[in-house]
């Protein structure tokens, strides 16, 4: 018996971006399991036949282990999650618990990547993240907040471009604010940020802001914010404002050249 399960990243949710390894998963599953809110990101043809089981947001331990114990009867099994399982999601903690139930040799283990959050905000900005960069969470949840900020501290001090996952939520509302403050002392107000909701879904927003002007109740859950660093600009055209980071080409080579340097 081949007892398996699968972690799968969906994404940021609009179907044409499930990558074709992640369909292949779900379409020979004979379990799917995540969040209710991740199943409903699903075209209803990958859940038909299949049984599906669901639950609510602080509901992961349950679930995967509910995903573990549907492995070991001899279900293939697949975990769902938005955007790269990998990234603040659920394979790690199915391997923690597979680690923790003695079961590594029992059941087999794979991940299928997906596009991340963070990569599907970037491209909807232009190009932010086009040098190093720093991917933080402001959620205390799991985390001391204590250790949260010393984290910012040391990445805004480094000068990394800086992604914030879970910025605000109903409950979190101070965060935010604070987190702004410790990258404000380390960079200008001026400092380009793009404030991306619900990429690539339904209610799609994208803001070029600044530091400064960062509206922090325009936040919530389903947002992105990437936070500029010292060479990060502004740059606007066809279709509006877009953040830049340059890798530094301006600095070695000719950026302009032919008639278009002669004209200049």
């Amino acid at each position: 018996m081949d007892r398996r399960i699968t972690v799968v990243g969906l994404g940021p949710g609009d179907a044409a971006l499930l990558p074709p390894m992640a369909r292949e998963a779900l379409s020979r599953a004979g379990a799917i399991v995540g969040y209710k809110g991740y199943i409903e990101l699903l075209e209803p043809e990958l859940l038909h036949g299949r049984q599906v089981l669901s639950t609510g947001m602080t509901g992961e331990v349950e679930r995967c282990n509910a995903a573990i114990d549907l492995a070991v009867s001899g279900v293939e099994t697949v975990v769902v999650s938005s955007g790269d399982a990998g990234v603040y999601a659920m394979s790690g903690l199915v391997l923690e618990l597979l680690e923790a139930r003695g079961l590594l040799d029992a059941v087999r283990f794979e991940v299928m990547p997906g596009i991340p959050a963070l990569c599907a905000a970037a491209a909807l900005l232009g190009a932010p993240l086009m040098h190093d960069f720093a991917v933080i969470s402001l959620s205390d949840l799991l985390t001391p907040w204590e250790l949260i900020e010393r984290r910012l501290a040391a990445a805004a001090a480094a000068d990394f471009v800086v992604v914030l996952y879970n910025p605000r939520s109903g409950r979190r509302k101070d965060q935010l604010p604070r987190a702004m403050e410790i990258l404000s002392a380390s960079r200008p107000g001026t400092t380009p940020v793009g404030l991306v909701k619900r990429a690539f879904r339904p209610g799609q927003e994208v803001l070029a802001t600044t530091l400064a002007a960062l509206d922090a109740q325009a936040v919530d859950m389903q947002s992105i914010l990437v936070v500029g660093n010292a060479s990060t600009r502004l740059v606007r055209g066809r279709g509006g404002e877009r953040m830049l980071t340059p890798r530094g080409y301006a600095g070695k080579y000719a950026l302009v050249q032919g008639e278009e340097a002669a004209g200049s």
